[in-house]
């Protein structure tokens, strides 16, 4: 269960190059909770988040620990934050209209410090204006500050635990000075972001269709494989490691294992990474399939290891079929 414990909102406006910097926290109303507890149930256990370690000169751990020791208090404290964030972003291109929200949650007995990055939206409001004759004039207007609503996903975003000091990061890059440099990890807490689950998984993909196609084995298959590999490992465990990956895909070939070995230690995805289980193996129950001839399929990963539902077949022209066994019934959808 999620807590709000504190909550704060600064605006960066770089149309206006106005900054408002809050001096009060925000009002504990329904709409605001709701607000913020929604997009922290999207974001807290996303798998698009980046893990990450303080350096040791980092400027915003110095402040952190200020917080953390009672020495700073939480209001000028997020100012810190939305101030560091506003000189950044006073030399990026892309730099426009966003709101800052500063907040400490607790979630069962973990105490985290959220930061969000809600980069405001264009769309149409309704406003109604009366005249000095007392008639009503409604119309409609372009504004350019509209925050995320509770059906989508606020785009950057930090939570760092309270006393372990542990990173999960979300952030887009932005071209600054030159350089394209991903905002919240590098310049703001100025950590080392390590590789998400999602690109963890994505790359250990790419490595195996990669090997799979250099030794002249099935493509489907090796997708299909690793789903499978992931699915078992978190039978027992909450981690991917992506070395471990290829010696159990390519269990029955040794110079396949050699092949995704190099390739995985070129590419950099070498460090295990904790995922969430239940999100996850969500994504790895169904195998999506689309054929040149406009066919699609989805077909539950299990069945890709049994012949007895699904049988592929080489045909001697090259071609492959596809055979779906033992269907009872047909149903529109």
């Amino acid at each position: 269960m999620v807590i709000i414990e504190k909550a704060i909102l600064h605006i960066l406006n770089f149309n206006s190059a106005d900054a408002v910097y809050s001096d009060h926290e925000l009002m504990p109303e329904d709409s605001t909770l709701e607000f913020l507890v929604k997009h922290i149930e999207k974001t807290i256990n996303s798998q698009d988040a980046k893990g990450g370690v303080f350096y040791d000169d980092s400027n915003f751990q110095k402040l952190l620990d200020s917080y953390i020791k009672g020495e700073k208090e939480f209001i000028p404290f997020s100012k810190e934050i939305a101030k560091i964030l506003a000189d950044a972003l006073s030399h990026a291109e892309e730099a426009n209209v966003a709101d800052i929200i500063v907040s400490q949650i607790r979630v069962d007995d973990d105490h985290k410090l959220v930061i969000f990055k809600c980069n405001s939206h264009q769309g149409y409001i309704h406003q109604v204006e009366v005249g000095e004759n007392g008639k009503v004039q409604t119309g409609l207007v372009n504004n350019f500050a509209i925050l995320p609503s509770l059906t989508q996903r606020v785009d950057e975003y930090a939570y760092i635990d309270l006393k372990t000091k542990e990173i999960k990061v979300k952030s887009r890059k932005y071209h600054i000075d030159g350089n394209q440099i991903l905002l919240l990890p590098e310049l703001m807490l100025e950590c080392s972001p390590a590789p998400s689950p999602s690109e963890t998984i994505k790359e250990i993909n790419k490595v195996v269709n990669k090997v799979a196609e250099e030794f002249g084995h099935d493509k489907v298959a090796a997708a299909a494989a690793v789903k499978t590999y992931i699915s078992e490992e978190l039978k027992t465990a909450d981690s991917i490691d992506p070395v471990e990956a290829g010696k159990k895909i390519f269990r029955d070939s040794p110079s396949m294992q050699q092949g995704y070995a190099e390739a995985i230690e070129s590419s950099g995805y070498t460090t295990p990474v904790k995922v969430d289980q239940e999100a996850t193996m969500k994504k790895l129950r169904k195998h999506k399939l689309a054929t040149d001839t406009g066919i699609e399929l989805t077909i539950p990963t299990d069945y890709f290891d049994s012949t007895e539902f699904v049988e592929f077949n080489q045909e001697k022209d090259g071609s492959m079929s596809i055979t779906i066994k033992h269907i009872q019934n047909l149903k529109n959808k």
